[in-house]
This record gives structure tokens, C-alpha cells and sequence, in this order.
């Protein structure tokens, strides 16, 4: 039997990628070798996504010192962390049986792991019963080494459906994001993407489009987004602490035209927001400034967003 569902064997197939994706297949698990316990329990990061009551999607960062993650058996893993009362995920986290999908990063080695599966609440923190591990390629992961710091009192998260000028800005210059998505049965995932600054296309207030680059070829993001076009971004400011939450609806655009105006773009992202969380010094790390992916492809100077009606 396939670890690939119908809409990541689709995708393959368009791209000319299925041999490729056939090949690294066997290296998605559902159980936790020791080589990634040991690598999630070094980190100080997980990414997880998860839906909110309404079925939205949405990303957060939950945080700890080295260690506040780490396997309990073969199959399950602790997470000594909740989301705080202002993230939007802090209601579906402290919920039973949450799908959740999550992937851990360590920028200074440019490493990650994706581990995805179900949630529950287990003390002050989740315990995730595991469907799926894997590591993926270290592609397009901007080198950098945190530091954590006290978090600061929150001050009150900005809500609204649309951009503001400021977070057009924010969006235009980062070099990393994280994109939340699931297939049609609801099993989510979180995947990394980088890029130079700019690599991510501010087109209005209401859409963004993300270059898809050459990657693994497995096509998880892409394929649940030919089953099910509901989507989260989350958008860390590395300096500050601050996350940006976005949660909309996404697409896969194939267009060669469109393509030839990326460099590096095998396809495109369209992204459409519906809603926006913008929260202050949200995350305790900081982290250095970056030594760019050599992988990154070029970015072209974008022509203005259409104007935001915010300030």
C-alpha cells in the first residue's frame, strides 16, 4: 500500500516526478527510529498545524528548552508545551484526538523532521500519537542559531481579514515561512519554505503567491492542496519574536507563463487570505542573522502590491 494519497500521487504524476517519489517512499515511517528521537529531543522548536472549530487551518510555534520534546515509545511523542490563550490554535490544541501535523527545524544545521498524527492534551503539554516521520532535504533552510529570551507580557494580538501595510512589508522580506494544509480526510501537515528576501509575492492585501521550488519530489503541501484547498501560513519575525498567522484557501498554478516570471519557480502558490493574527513577541527565541541557502534561486523585484486600506 502507497504512504502517497490520490492527490500526491496527482501531482507527481504532473510534475514527471512519480519514479522520484517511488524511490524515497520507504523513508516515510510510523514509528520514531532513534536517530530522530534523538533530533527532535535536541530542538527548541515544533511547528504544528492543526484546524480551529470553524475548520480553518492555522501554524503556530511552540517552544521549550532542548528536550521538551522526546519520544516516549516507538510510536508516541511528548511535547512539554501548549499554545497560549491569544493563539489560534489554543482552543483545538486542549481538545482530544486533534489531527495535528507538525515538522521541527534546526536552521544552524539546516535539518528538519515532519511528524504528523493525532493530539491530545497530556498535562501542561500534548503527547502525539504518530502516523507519520520523515526527514526532509535541507533545501531553501537559511542558516541561523537561536537564543531564548524571557517573553515578554503579550501585548493584545491584531486581528483582521486583509493586510495592513506593515504586514505586506513583513511578508515582503522574509526569508521562511511554514504552510499548514490536509487532505481531503482531515490528516494535516506543516512544511518549511525558504527563500531571499522577497521570495514570497505580496499581489494585494487579500493574496500572496509562493514560488514552489525544486524539492524532495514527494509533493505532501502540493498534493493535499488537489484534495483540499483550505490552507494556514505562520510567518516568523526571527528578530523580534513576533508571528504572523494567516488561514485562507490555496491553489497550484501550472501556468508556464506565470512560471517564467519566477526564477526558480516549478509551479506557484496562490494563497487568499480570509483571516489575519498578528502576535507580539509571541515566540522566546531570536535568532542570528542569516547565512542564505546557496539554494535559494534569485528573486525579481515585485511591482507594488495593490494598495491596503489599513495603516
Amino acid at each position: 500500500m502507497s504512504h502517497y494519497h490520490a492527490g500526491e500521487l496527482t501531482v507527481q504524476e504532473r510534475a514527471g516526478l512519480r519514479a522520484d517519489a517511488a524511490h524515497i517512499e520507504p523513508a516515510i515511517g510510523a514509528m520514531i527510529p532513534p536517530v530522530a528521537a534523538e533530533f527532535l529531543a535536541a530542538q527548541p522548536m515544533l511547528a504544528v498545524s492543526a484546524r480551529d472549530a470553524a475548520g480553518r487551518l492555522w501554524g503556530t510555534l511552540l517552544t521549550g528548552p532542548p528536550g521538551f520534546i522526546r519520544a516516549r515509545d516507538e510510536r508516541r511523542i511528548h511535547v512539554d508545551a501548549r499554545p497560549t490563550i491569544d493563539d489560534p490554535l489554543a482552543t483545538a490544541l486542549g481538545g482530544t484526538h486533534t489531527r495535528i501535523g507538525s515538522i521541527a527545524i534546526e536552521p544552524s544545521r539546516r535539518r528538519r523532521m515532519r511528524v504528523n498524527g493525532t493530539a491530545h492534551p497530556d498535562g501542561a503539554g500534548l503527547l502525539i500519537e504518530v502516523d507519520q516521520v520523515y526527514a526532509n532535504c535541507p533545501k531553501h533552510i537559511q542558516k541561523r542559531t537561536p537564543e531564548q529570551v524571557r517573553r515578554p507580557k503579550p501585548s493584545p494580538a491584531k486581528r483582521g481579514h486583509a493586510l495592513t501595510r506593515s504586514q505586506c512589508q513583513w511578508l515582503s522580506t522574509a526569508d521562511t515561512l511554514f504552510i499548514a494544509t490536509s487532505d481531503a480526510d482531515g490528516n494535516c501537515d506543516m512544511s518549511h519554505r525558504g527563500g531571499n528576501p522577497g521570495f514570497v509575492d505580496v499581489q494585494s492585501a487579500k493574496r500572496l503567491h509562493l514560488p514552489d521550488y525544486v524539492g524532495n519530489a514527494m509533493f505532501m503541501t502540493l498534493g493535499n492542496l488537489a484534495t483540499n484547498p483550505v490552507a494556514g501560513l505562520l510567518v516568523p519575525d526571527w528578530s523580534t519574536g513576533d508571528l504572523l498567522h494567516l488561514t485562507g484557501t490555496a491553489r497550484v498554478i501550472w501556468d508556464p507563463i506565470q512560471l517564467a516570471r519566477v526564477p526558480g519557480a516549478q509551479r506557484l502558490v496562490e494563497f487568499d487570505i480570509a483571516g489575519v493574527l498578528e502576535r507580539a513577541a509571541a515566540s522566546p527565541l531570536r535568532w542570528t542573522t542569516p547565512e542564505y541557502s546557496r539554494s535559494n534561486p534569485e528573486v525579481r523585484s515585485h511591482p507594488e502590491a495593490e494598495e491596503v486600506s489599513s495603516p
